[in-house]
């Protein structure tokens, strides 16, 4: 018997990588040192820090994984999980550097990860950081056929002095919430319950979601809010803090950027929130406050500004592309959300 016989094609395996040496380089930094295919990957720290600090975050896609192999699409979900790690690391004032992925599947299907592949990069180039190395494993038995899973790690640079940690945020500050592009990789378990036990497909195009079918609208990727937020601490916008909201929603993310004593109270009706989650709530019956603690809900990542800020912050994301709303404002506390009735 032979590796092949067992289930894992080594020649496969060596063939994909050539397939996606291209789009790797794509992503390459002028601080990326060698080329892909060593034991490890090597990258300068950039010049001009004086305290440098490394920042890291890992991550996955979740349970959308599931949609997409339903659907056999799988050019979005590389995007969705740079994204899920990147937005993380920038949530410290930080500039993510290079991303690593490990894939896994059970029999290694090249065009299908080929795919999986093309997202990584354009997520990375997005972001404007490399795609340094990875890992593309074959479990034969361990996954069902067609299916691969997905984790992602990054690593970024702030200067110490820089650091957003909350401890910056003061009483009175302003929440200005940017806009999400939908449910982007969190609560999939629900939306996939509400599926099934509605009986409905991601074939169909209901009115609220206007000429998308409900596979288009929920494979939608998540939103890399990188170069929009360092380009607003560049233009030295007075930020205090930020957050990332996934899982938990609102409520589980936005007292984790705040400061001591402090809570966050926050207007629902201040934003407009995608129809998409009003087709979830329908469907599946999901209480409003469910909602909250399960879905971004609109809200895909917030920044904490003085109040003499938040009308020229809102200005600034909103020339960049992206949606933004005042939602709330800091209040004296203990370290949680408060949503107004």
């Amino acid at each position: 018997m032979d590796y092949r016989e067992a289930g894992v094609d080594v020649e496969a395996g060596r063939a994909f990588v050539q397939r996606i040496r291209s789009l790797v380089e794509s992503t390459r930094r002028p601080e990326v040192l060698g080329g892909l295919g060593g034991f490890s990957g090597l990258f300068q720290i950039p010049s001009g820090y004086q305290e440098p600090v490394l920042v890291s975050g890992t991550d996955g896609v979740g349970t959308k994984l599931k949609l997409a192999h339903q659907l056999d699409r799988h050019d979005t979900v590389g995007i969705d999980l740079v994204a899920m790690c990147v937005n993380d690391v920038l949530t410290c004032g930080a500039e993510p550097l290079f991303f690593l992925d490990y894939l896994a599947t059970g029999k290694l299907n090249s065009e299908q990860l080929a795919q999986v592949v093309s997202g990584i990069s354009e997520g990375c180039r997005q972001a404007g950081c490399a795609l340094l190395g990875g890992e593309t494993a074959e479990m034969p038995g361990f996954y069902q056929p067609g299916e691969y899973d997905l984790a992602g790690f990054c690593v970024g640079i702030v200067e110490k002095s820089k650091i957003l940690d909350g401890s910056q945020v003061q009483v009175g500050d302003v929440a200005v919430g940017l806009a999400s592009q939908g449910v982007h990789s969190n609560g999939f378990s629900l939306v996939r319950k509400i599926l099934e036990a509605s009986g409905s497909s991601l074939h169909d195009m209901p009115p609220q979601i206007d000429g998308k079918t409900l596979g288009e609208e929920l494979l939608t990727p998540t939103r890399l809010y990188v170069k929009p937020v360092l380009a607003a601490l560049h233009a030295d916008l007075a930020i205090h803090s930020m957050a990332h909201i996934t899982g938990g929603g609102l409520p589980e993310n936005l007292p984790r950027c705040l400061g001591a004593g402090q809570s966050i109270q926050i207007d629902p009706t201040s934003w407009t929130v995608p129809p998409i989650f009003d087709w979830i709530a329908t469907v599946g019956g999901v209480e409003r406050s469910e909602m909250f603690n399960t879905f971004n809900m609109g809200i895909g990542f917030v920044v904490l500004v003085p109040p003499s800020q938040a009308y020229q912050t809102i200005q600034f994301f909103e020339a960049q592309g992206i949606a933004a709303w005042a939602i709330g404002e800091v209040v004296v506390g203990p370290g949680e959300l408060i949503l107004r009735p």
